[in-house]
């Protein structure tokens, strides 16, 4: 059994290098055009993240409405974040909890297309992952039928590779809540994949 396979549970992304957004969004405020630098920074992996989520046709308006929202949000940004990243991630959860039941219906939609037709529709990132193990359409499934919280938790550290400590800040709950949401995520997608779990240490 690979790794990649026992990662999608189980890997915890490190924290990058400080950036200096927090001094670019403080800059925004008497220089609107400086935003600019955070929206270049950071719209293509919003993006992504987005249509991974959503599906393609909405993943542009969306991640858009996400930097307009963060412009008009900037001055009660927390400087002592620094890096732009989790709070941006949390601005696109909270713009994706308003399409939950398109979300859910996307992945019912995929896992009953079966692997062959989805991986022209969906095909890097977690999907990849799911695709090469034969296990996408059960995995699809199980995700649909997670709670909103916990699938926010584990598609934001499967997805976006966020830290458990970036989660936190993105969806501005305590760490430990973090942690809670993505054990039971993991239990309850292991519970759904049943004899064919990848997830168990060989």
């Amino acid at each position: 059994m690979s790794s990649e396979s026992h990662r999608f549970l189980t890997r915890r992304m490190p924290g990058g290098p400080p950036h200096e957004d927090a001094a670019v969004i403080q800059a925004s405020l008497e220089a609107p055009e400086r935003f600019a630098e955070i929206y270049d920074a950071y719209f293509v992996e919003i993006h992504k993240y987005v249509e991974r989520r959503l599906g393609q046709d909405i993943a542009d308006d969306l991640a858009a409405e996400t930097f307009v929202a963060a412009f008009r949000q900037r001055q009660r940004y927390d400087r002592t974040r620094g890096d732009a990243r989790a709070w941006l991630y949390g601005i696109a959860t909270n713009l994706i909890r308003r399409h939950r039941r398109r979300e859910v219906a996307m992945y019912k939609a995929l896992a009953r297309a079966g692997a062959a037709e989805a991986v022209e529709v969906r095909e890097d990132g977690l999907d990849a992952r799911i695709i090469a193990l034969g296990l996408r359409p059960q995995l699809l499934q199980a995700l649909a039928r997670l709670n909103p919280g916990d699938r926010d938790v584990v598609l934001m550290v499967t997805l976006a590779e966020l830290s458990y400590e970036q989660v936190a800040e993105a969806l501005d709950i305590p760490y430990g809540t973090v942690c809670s949401r993505l054990n039971r995520a993991r239990r309850k997608l292991r519970e759904a994949l049943g004899p064919s779990d990848p997830f168990e240490e060989e």
